[in-house]
């Protein structure tokens, strides 16, 4: 008889890349995928615990398998990730949802296999959350849902310490792969056809600095991008303190490295980058992007910012707006400040109520997306490579992204997922491209 999973996900790339793992021990447990809960003899919630509403949508549908439990009895529910790995939290969620089967934090996920074995044999839940972050286990083998593109992560855990995040708690300090396993792993992908390899990291460029002897991220990356093949390289996130001279060559040397950078600001006021303990100056951030610039003046940038961060005053927002403007981001991930428990920001004065944040939350949008609007328009009349990644039914159109992250839609007579493919813009619409195969 045929058993089957189904994986909720919740936050940023890593959590989807470690869905795929998860998928991956599944797999290797005879499960299948399904597409709900009802059809699924085990239900995985992969947390987040970044923004407070990532962790409500997950207790949220926690709790709405209460019924379904109820009646599927020997459906086994399973919750881990970042949420889970907080002080106190995987009690509390026991507490709350009893029916929950597996409990697991996000330093034991290779070890879901044997918890859900143990699990079969017994009643009672399981509950498993190490305290340290133990050694970086190789040879996993994730079920890849994302062709064409493949997630690889390069270091685990965080250093930084910004005082709004959450991250260091629960993923730990930062750990570096060692590169020839990481090499290893790409050459692989490589040869199985994917075509756009992402490196993951919570700082990609501060890669190697707890090792000895191995390489930094800049070695890393043009050993990667010297290998055979046609593929595409993207990196994120980087951290604007440790965006270097060597860095910003090196993308300018290769043509596989995409010429879009994601480096995160968070704020245009040196008062509340102090705060936050990002270790840069507004100035300093400018100065990284015109580095980049000079040595791969084509660069596009995307960022994140949190708007409403405790202290920030009109002047503070107004700043933020200025740098937005001056950097012309392609994009931008704009967010309203979470207190996370646990953080220094959580105890600090000054809280920045609801509705001013939201008014600028709203202003920055409409910025950000009048710059988004402006460089699609560049668009037009123009051929771009599109690394085609999928086929959108209702429209009727396949579907894919240029080397600075630019969706474009266009038809075709047949299926050319996975493949290299030349369009003209016709159209653009804020974000999105519209074109037509030129053909050769």
């Amino acid at each position: 008889m045929e058993k089957y999973y189904h994986i909720v996900t919740y936050g940023c790339q890593m959590n989807v890349h470690e869905s795929e793992k998860i998928a991956g021990i599944l797999c290797e447990l005879g499960y299948k995928n399904c597409d709900d809960a009802e059809s699924a003899d085990i239900v995985v919630f992969n947390t987040c615990c970044i923004r407070e509403n990532a962790e409500n949508h997950a207790f949220g549908n926690i709790g709405m398998l209460k019924k379904l439990k109820s009646i599927k009895k020997d459906m086994i529910i399973a919750v881990g990730g970042c949420m889970t790995q907080q002080m106190g939290k995987a009690d509390n969620l026991h507490g709350k949802f009893p029916y929950v089967d597996i409990i697991f934090g996000t330093h034991n996920l290779s070890n879901l296999k044997n918890l859900i074995l143990q699990k079969q044999k017994q009643k009672k839940s399981v509950i498993e959350i190490l305290d340290s972050e133990g050694e970086i286990v190789e040879g996993e083998q994730p079920f890849r849902t994302s062709f064409p593109n493949a997630w690889v992560n390069i270091t685990y855990g965080c250093n930084n310490f910004c005082s709004y995040c959450i991250v260091p708690y629960v993923r730990g300090r930062e750990r570096s792969r060692k590169s020839e396993n990481i090499i290893a792993e790409v050459k692989d992908l490589i040869k199985q056809g994917y075509k756009e390899i992402t490196l993951l990291g919570q700082n990609v460029n501060s890669y190697g600095n707890d090792t000895n002897g191995d390489l930094s991220f800049p070695e890393l990356l043009e050993k990667l991008a010297q290998l055979d093949g046609k593929f595409r390289l993207r990196f994120m996130t980087s951290h604007p303190k440790d965006f270097s001279e060597e860095l910003a060559k090196v993308i300018a040397k290769y043509p596989k490295i995409c010429n879009c950078v994601h480096l995160p600001v968070q704020s245009g006021s040196n008062s509340v980058l102090k705060a936050m303990n990002r270790k840069y100056t507004a100035e300093q951030y400018l100065a990284r992007v015109e580095t980049l610039k000079s040595f791969v003046p084509d660069c596009t940038i995307t960022t994140d910012i949190i708007v409403g961060f405790p202290g920030e005053t009109e002047k503070d927002f107004e700043d933020t707006v200025e740098l937005v403007k001056k950097v012309n981001y392609s994009s931008a991930f704009t967010f309203v400040y979470s207190k996370r428990k646990g953080t220094v920001a959580e105890k600090m004065e000054n809280q920045i109520d609801e509705e001013t944040s939201k008014r600028r939350i709203m202003h920055l949008i409409e910025v950000v997306n009048s710059l988004t609007r402006e460089h699609s328009k560049k668009y037009i009349g123009k051929t771009v490579e599109i690394l085609c990644e999928d086929y959108d039914a209702k429209k009727n159109l396949y579907l894919g992204r240029d080397e600075y992250g630019r969706m474009g839609y266009f038809e075709s007579e047949k299926n050319v997922i996975g493949e290299f493919i030349n369009i003209k813009v016709l159209q653009a619409n804020g974000v999105s491209l519209i074109g037509e195969i030129v053909k050769d």
